[in-house]
């Protein structure tokens, strides 16, 4: 545990001028205020930084908008893209009137799930593992308003730009459609970008285990980094987004998260690797299906039984269910299977009974990770503590069934506001412990719902395409 004095010494040994105090909205975006390091002492450490929540989107009204930023000292880090040295810390959101993690902040929830597994006794230690897949491209357009509206990517690497004139020429390297994955440079044109950023990650703490190219062709990638505790992944997931944006940003190119930002190819998906562990024991090991315990076909059976409440968390954008469609490697079935990459949720091939985890397919890099992680776990287990059986392993290819297979399994919602209404339905297992609230649920589901009406209200390109001559 750092100590004020610890970052104290850090500030001096690096000469810092800023201290940046940050945390995450509901929606996952980090914000953040810098106070400059003549203003910083102990105390400043210990009580932390006053902001106004009554500006956050669904968070204070106006009336009662004194919120405190709490910093974690462990998290202290150098920003390493800032001109002046600047000291970044992850902070709680604090109701100053109880001194407890606000209840819309989303890291203090992801804290009260911590403390729901160890007061459930079921485990005492949750590991997370996720994989968001990005998109990086040379610039990008977009304009609506009341005389129309267009988007327009820029991608040299894409396979629409074979045609076209670039400064020094086109040397007409690049993959095709749905082609990515993953040939050496100089068709993957982003091995250096990537290795900069893994460089980057490294230097401020989050170890990385890979990097490559997506299968997607226009700059789709994916650096993998290591498993965690629930809190402190979900903190790395928010830097790694962090370092991507910026280190794309300083190459002169920009990098987007968003599922599905080209039409007819790939989207991008966040697999979220998990286990429970209990007085250093994996409980997800054991002897039934592909090496797994009953503990974990449970845990599975919470998540399936649980996915379409899910989705609103895991797939929380009108934008993720245009990814979440057959064919384009989506993983839509509600399903498990042991290697099987069609099923939404996977048992990966581990050498260890220690490395026994599940994978589930179906989140996205838009879910808000404290969120996201949590409403896994408390969805697993629930199944483990109602003994939610997920029935037999899928052994098929689940995009490729016939008909009336297909029909016999479930699948995941097709759109967000199947999902909203999914949560507004099925929220019981995400308020034991006081996880999440109602009051939080329905705030967040108010939010999103915002979203649903913005887009069915706009007049999209394609309708013209369909409708304008008939």
């Amino acid at each position: 545990m750092a100590s004020p004095q610890d970052v104290l010494k850090m500030i001096a040994d690096n000469d810092v001028k800023f201290v940046d105090f940050r945390f995450t909205d509901t929606i996952g975006k980090e914000q953040h205020v810098s106070v400059p390091v003549s203003a910083i002492d102990e105390d400043k450490l210990v009580t932390g930084q006053a902001f106004d929540g009554s500006s956050i989107t669904g968070w204070k009204g106006i009336e009662a908008s004194d919120m405190m930023l709490a910093p974690d000292l462990d998290t202290a880090n150098l920003d390493p893209f800032r001109e002046e040295p600047t000291l970044i810390l992850t902070c709680d959101v604090i109701e100053p009137s109880d001194g407890k993690g606000y209840e819309r902040d989303p890291r203090s929830l992801a804290r009260r799930a911590e403390a729901y597994l160890k007061s459930s006794g079921l485990g005492d230690t949750a590991y997370f593992g996720p994989e968001p897949e990005f998109f990086v491209f040379d610039s990008v357009k977009w304009a609506q308003d009341a005389s129309g509206s267009f988007v327009k990517i820029n991608a040299e690497e894409a396979p629409w730009s074979s045609g076209l004139d670039f400064e020094g020429g086109n040397l007409g390297h690049r993959p095709k459609l749905k082609g990515g994955y993953f040939p050496v440079p100089p068709v993957d044109s982003f091995q250096d970008l990537r290795s900069e950023m893994c460089l980057v990650l490294e230097a401020m703490g989050i170890p990385v285990e890979v990097h490559h190219h997506e299968v997607a062709s226009p700059g789709q990638l994916e650096i993998g980094t290591k498993f965690s505790t629930l809190v402190k992944r979900a903190d790395w997931n928010q830097t790694m987004k962090y370092v991507i944006h910026n280190v794309a940003h300083a190459y002169g190119k920009t990098a987007t998260f968003m599922p599905k930002p080209i039409v007819g190819d790939n989207g991008s998906g966040m697999h979220v690797h998990q286990s429970i562990w209990k007085d250093g024991e994996n409980l997800f090991a054991g002897n039934g299906y592909a090496g797994l315990s009953e503990f974990a076909l449970y845990y599975i059976g919470g998540i399936i039984k649980h996915a379409r409440a899910l989705n609103a968390i895991t797939n929380p954008t009108t934008n993720s269910y245009k990814r979440l469609v057959p064919h384009f490697e989506a993983p839509v079935k509600l399903a498990y299977s042991s290697r099987n990459r069609s099923a939404s949720i996977r048992i990966p091939h581990v050498p260890s009974p220690k490395a026994r985890r599940i994978e589930a397919r179906f989140p996205d890099p838009m879910a808000n990770p404290y969120l996201a992680f949590s409403a896994l776990m408390m969805a697993g287990l629930d199944g483990v503590q109602n003994k939610i059986h997920p029935g037999d392993p899928a052994t098929k290819n689940l995009y490729d069934l016939p008909a009336e297979e297909d029909a016999q399994i479930p699948t995941v919602c097709s759109s967000l506001d199947q999902a909203l209404e999914a949560l507004d339905k099925d929220r019981e297992f995400l308020t034991r412990g006081g996880v999440f609230t109602n009051s939080m649920i329905d705030a967040y589901i108010a939010l999103k719902e915002a979203d649903v009406q913005r887009l069915r209200m706009v007049t999209h390109p394609i309708e013209f395409d369909m409708y304008y001559s008939l």
